[in-house]
C-alpha cells in the first residue's frame, strides 16, 4: 500500500514539474512587457510584430481594423461593459496604464470605439464629438492615405463636480486628446480619447502628441469587409 502511494505521489509531482515547464516555454514566447502579461490582452497582440517606440499590433475582435497598441496597457475586463463587441460593425474597449507615483498612482487611459457612420453626416459627427469632449468645434485635420483624421487636445480639471476645459494652457500640458479616425473607402470610424489623471502625469506636450498621433496613423481599416 505504501509502495502504491509512494508512486501516485511521484507521478503527480512528475505530471506538476511537466505541465510547470510546458506553461514556462509557452510564457517565455511572449515579450516580457505588461501587455502580454495580461492572458485577455495578448489575445489582441500580434507578440510577432512589434512596432516602433513600445507599441505593437493590436487586431480587432471585429476582424474591421488594425492598430498600434502602447505596451504598458492592458485592456480592462473586470466587467462586463469594459469590452463590448456586436458582431463586426461595432467594438468598445479601454485600456489602463497605472503607475504609482510618490504616495499615489499616476493613471493613463484609452478608450477606442469602432463603429460605422454615414459618410455624408461626418462633419455632424465630428463636431458633436469634440464639442461634448472638449467644448470645440474644430479639431486640427490630417490624412493619411487611407484615413482621414480629426483630433485635438485640452487640459482639464475638476472643481467639484464640475469640469473645466482649457485649451492653450502654457503652465499645463494637456492631458485629454480626443481623436475622430474615418476611412476614406467605407463607413467605418474609430474615436479614441485618451486621458490621464493624476500630479505630473504629462510632463512633454510634444512627446505625449508624438505618440497619440503614432496611434492615429497607424489605424489601419481593412478592405472588403
Amino acid at each position: 500500500m505504501k509502495k502504491h502511494t509512494k508512486t501516485i505521489i511521484l507521478v503527480i509531482v512528475g505530471a506538476a514539474i511537466l505541465i510547470g515547464g510546458i506553461w514556462g516555454v509557452n510564457e517565455s514566447r511572449y515579450p516580457n512587457v505588461p501587455a502580454f502579461d495580461d492572458h485577455f490582452t495578448r489575445k489582441f497582440l500580434n507578440k510577432d510584430k512589434k512596432a516602433a517606440d513600445g507599441f505593437y499590433e493590436f487586431k480587432s475582435k471585429t476582424g474591421q481594423y488594425t492598430m498600434w497598441f502602447p505596451e504598458e496597457y492592458q485592456v480592462l475586463h473586470k466587467y462586463r461593459e469594459d469590452y463590448t463587441r456586436n458582431g463586426e460593425s461595432y467594438e468598445n474597449w479601454s485600456a489602463a496604464y497605472i503607475k504609482p507615483y510618490e504616495n499615489d498612482q499616476q493613471t493613463y487611459a484609452i478608450n477606442v470605439k469602432f463603429s460605422e457612420n454615414d459618410t455624408k453626416s461626418e462633419l455632424i459627427y465630428v463636431e458633436s464629438l469634440f464639442k461634448e469632449q472638449l467644448g470645440s468645434k474644430k479639431p486640427k485635420q490630417l490624412e493619411t492615405s487611407n484615413t482621414r483624421i480629426y483630433y485635438d487636445s485640452a487640459y482639464t480639471y475638476f472643481r467639484g463636480t464640475n469640469q473645466h476645459i482649457v485649451h492653450g494652457s502654457k503652465g499645463n500640458p494637456p492631458n485629454l486628446y480626443v481623436a475622430y479616425v474615418a476611412d476614406k473607402s467605407s463607413d467605418k470610424v474609430i474615436k479614441l480619447i485618451y486621458d490621464s489623471v493624476g500630479e505630473n502625469t504629462e510632463t512633454n506636450q510634444m512627446d505625449r502628441k508624438k505618440w497619440f498621433l503614432k496611434m492615429l496613423k497607424n489605424i489601419h481599416f481593412n478592405e472588403g469587409k
